[in-house]
């Protein structure tokens, strides 16, 4: 029979004792890890379970959502595309439509498949770079009204969308805006006419990993400046508000960049000035604002380039800081 562990000799009952302490240990690790690894498997379905569900309701919602989109957008830009002298026979609502609905069921898709936002920014690059370049085609402004009712129809979605989940259905949808805000297909194609050592490329993947830094800093920077200020929808600090000031400052970057690969400004005076021109006023957006952003830009290149890749910006840069300074567009006295 097993000796009682306290009927054993001292220095025998000590030694045995010590000897059991790492096994012991050992298994009482091995079963909270196993709990841990069921809590974790347990919490990841529900997690799908409910993502599935608010994936079924909101593709559910999505053409009235899009209608809702399309009215608030009208309200928004309609004034514009006739001051813009826009032919409305290139915005078809029905084609909008079409194609809002598809992109956000496939986000939605994603969201309840609980794939990552990167991989599904991989998966729907080249069907939102398609949309974009039939929008811009005859008219690279007409991506203003297009961007526009793209955004409002995910806005309206996350309004629909219970808060706990908000934050991470919000991550699918910033895809879609910054690929349809930003011209990213664009400056891809524009890189591949380079020999991977090429000065202007390089320069470009130099700064191309710090876009989201860079754009954070200086959004954090212009609050500090502007605690009080109020655009369209509420003040700098809202957190839509504080999304889309960092997607517009990375906008300005791969914009510059797009103007460096193609070695021409066409992408800022054909594309992003006439979109902010018609944006900004209409939501409330103060030039002084953008200039102080557009200044804040050089700041952030400057001090993490070589000067020798610098040049290859401000060439850009300094003919974007003139077409937004007071001279041409004053801010408003009221």
């Amino acid at each position: 029979m097993p000796q009682n562990l306290s009927s054993l000799p001292e220095p025998v009952r000590r030694i045995e004792t010590e000897a059991s302490q790492p096994f012991s240990e050992a298994w009482a690790k091995k079963y909270l890890r196993n709990l841990a690894e069921q809590d974790n498997r347990i919490e990841v379905l529900k997690v799908s379970e409910i993502a599935n569900e608010v994936a079924k309701t909101l593709t559910q919602a999505l053409r009235t959502t899009s209608l809702q989109a399309w009215g608030k957008t009208e309200a928004l830009l309609s004034q514009e595309v006739i001051r813009h002298q826009i032919d409305p026979e290139l915005i078809d609502p029905w084609e909008v439509a079409k194609d809002t609905h598809q992109i956000y069921q496939t986000a939605l898709s994603a969201y309840a498949e609980q794939i990552s936002p990167a991989k599904f920014s991989t998966w729907i690059a080249r069907d939102l770079g398609k949309i974009r370049q039939k929008y811009t085609a005859d008219d690279p402004r007409v991506i203003g009204f297009i961007s526009m009712q793209f955004h409002y129809s995910g806005q309206i979605l996350l309004n629909l969308t219970p808060p706990v989940q908000q934050a991470s259905l919000r991550d699918y949808f910033k895809v879609i805006d910054d690929h349809l805000y930003m011209p990213l297909q664009r400056a891809y194609q524009a890189a591949a006419e380079y020999a991977y050592d090429a000065p202007p490329l390089q320069a470009v993947q130099q700064l191309l990993p710090l876009c989201s830094e860079i754009a954070t800093r200086i959004a954090e920077r212009v609050m500090q400046m502007y605690p009080n200020y109020q655009c369209h929808t509420g003040c700098l600090s809202d957190t839509n508000i504080n999304i889309s000031s960092v997607r517009d400052i990375e906008m300005f970057q791969v914009y510059l960049w797009v103007c460096i690969l193609e070695n021409n400004i066409s992408a800022i005076q054909q594309e992003l000035f006439p979109l902010c021109v018609m944006l900004y006023p209409r939501l409330k957006v103060r030039w002084e604002l953008v200039r102080q952003l557009i200044y804040l830009l050089g700041t952030e290149i400057r001090s993490r380039l070589e000067p020798e890749q610098a040049a290859y910006f401000f060439a850009y840069y300094e003919s974007l800081q003139a077409m937004f300074s007071p001279q041409v567009l004053p801010d408003s006295k009221s």
